[in-house]
């Protein structure tokens, strides 16, 4: 039995898609190519609404070499599913920024359906609270502690000031099945010869952060599997669409064999890292604890969808998430096995598995839609050419947010130019957290109260301080390499990467920037 409705999942995202203005969707070129393009979306399901929060379309990513000219300006990963998460926490962002300004110390304070202030009690009573929970004594801490891996989990800072609402649930529509595992059988249904393509000779391993045209190109054998474990790409090399008889392995974006290189993973992969770390990036989480915020389901069109190659991509089993009793027994081990169960300690990480299902509602603008729209007209059918659409598209619910993107940057903009950064980038994500976390230093509240109607009160005003003390770190690397409230959050990167998705290459080459 499901236990969300996939339609209407999926009509949520839609329908909102269907309100933008025509100059965000794929057109009918004037060479007379219809565009197509993916959507994805995040909506919410609360007590009493079901609610699109973020959405966007998009297809194409930056390519390796380009990376070092971004300066934190230009999204690096514009396919739909990543730029939708991406929209979905700077909503998040905004969110909390809304409830911080609203909050003028007077009763009621401000409410969100999403999000809820974490009171004085609860804060304090966080691992890493009282005079040891700001971020040097933290790291301390961790430097003098010998009780092992179990006590440094549960010693990890988690004193975010904000929490998701426990009664409201998470799930995501993609109009596609996710690039990388999770379509690898459409991907060989589409092809007029399925055969297992030859795999070359082995190659040296790969440098360590892969950042130049060569570093993803020609894939090598795999390695011999572990007992228990997945199959993995000798030297973390990542495989893009080819050799698709190599199944549940780390991938990375796939392009046309002519196409610069990229080491942006497959959104396949990086939805199954979300299954540990949560929906919320690294800044996001910051402020917000992880805890809740996990997708409970995705939703696929059923024409777009491989019960195999989504059991093998995100399950840790074969047996409990899947809905169909009869193909229990053909369904292979999910690669996320080695996680199952998994918990990092009190901090609100945890191992949780998306289930994924379907529904019959198709996107107006996808390829299958575009591609068959001339079905009934047998000329029509036969001289209709079809196009990826160039255009990405980005969306929040709250109005603060309708974007479109090109080659990564703000529609009509220079590439590079600070004035073509989306709000979904890293400078403006980064931006926006530092913002919170002032508004944070600076709450009204004396921790009265009771639930949800508690004052801020010097724990969360703490917090707001040590959140943005550690956000005014000289680079973006030092923020996410270095800082101690993201330590835990480093931790289940590190183990799932490890036991998991073995050969996943980081996409290095954007950190050096700074605020000032």
């Amino acid at each position: 039995m499901r236990p969300y409705d996939a339609d209407a999942i999926a009509s949520a995202v839609l329908a909102e898609f269907q309100k933008l203005p025509a100059k965000r969707k794929p057109c009918v070129r004037d060479n007379g190519i219809h565009e197509w393009v993916p959507l994805s979306g995040i909506v919410a399901k609360g007590p009493n609404f079901l609610r699109c929060l973020a959405l966007a379309t998009g297809m194409k990513c930056l390519p390796a070499s380009k990376l070092p000219q971004a300066r934190g300006m230009a999204v690096h990963d514009w396919h739909a599913e990543v730029l939708a998460l991406r929209a979905f926490n700077r909503f998040v962002l905004q969110e909390c920024r809304r409830l911080l300004a609203a909050d003028d110390g007077e009763q009621p304070r401000p409410a969100s359906d999403f999000l809820r202030r974490r009171a004085d009690a609860e804060l304090a009573a966080a691992a890493g609270g009282g005079p040891a929970g700001n971020a040097r004594g933290h790291q301390q801490r961790q430097q003098q502690d010998e009780d092992g891996e179990e006590d440094q989990e549960e010693r990890t800072w988690q004193r975010q000031p904000f929490a998701w609402r426990d009664d409201v649930s998470l799930h995501m529509y993609c109009s596609e099945a996710p690039c990388g595992d999770a379509s690898m059988e459409l991907v060989m249904a589409a092809q007029d010869d399925a055969s297992p393509w030859a795999l070359p000779g082995a190659r040296a391993p790969l440098t360590a952060t892969a950042t130049t045209e060569t570093a993803a190109k020609a894939p090598s054998p795999p390695l011999a599997a572990e007992p228990g474990q997945p199959r993995v790409a000798p030297g973390g090399e990542l495989l893009g669409r080819g050799y698709f008889s190599e199944l549940g392995v780390v991938r990375r974006k796939p392009a046309r064999g002519d196409a610069p290189a990229s080491v942006s993973k497959s959104c396949s992969d990086k939805l199954a890292l979300k299954q540990c770390t949560s929906l919320l990036s690294a800044v996001a989480s910051a402020v917000v604890s992880p805890r809740g915020v996990y997708l409970a389901t995705l939703v696929l069109p059923a024409s777009r969808f491989s019960a195999a190659a989504c059991a093998r991509c995100f399950s840790a089993s074969s047996l409990s998430e899947w809905e169909s009793s009869e193909l229990l027994d053909c369904l292979p081990p999910g690669r996320m096995r080695a996680l199952a169960g998994r918990r990092w300690g009190a901090s609100g990480y945890a191992f949780a598995p998306v289930a994924v299902t379907t529904t019959q509602l198709e996107f107006e603008f996808s390829k299958t839609a575009v591609v068959g729209a001339g079905a009934g007209n047998e000329q029509e059918t036969t001289t209709r050419r079809t196009g990826a659409s160039n255009l990405a598209v980005v969306w929040t619910c709250d109005g603060l947010v309708e974007e479109g993107l090109i080659g990564g940057v703000l529609q009509g903009r220079k590439t590079f130019d600070e004035k073509g950064a989306s709000a979904v980038s890293r400078r403006k994500m980064w931006e926006l957290a530092v913002e919170v976390a002032g508004l944070l230093g600076n709450c009204h509240g004396h921790g009265h109260g009771d639930g949800d109607q508690s004052r801020a009160g010097d724990e969360d005003t703490g917090s707001g301080q040590t959140i943005a003390s550690v956000l005014a770190a000289g680079t973006y690397d030092e923020l996410k390499d270095g800082c101690p409230l993201l330590a835990a959050r480093r931790r289940v990167k590190e183990e799932a990467r490890a036991k998991a998705l073995q050969g996943w290459l980081r996409n290095e080459g954007d950190g050096a920037f700074g605020l000032v």
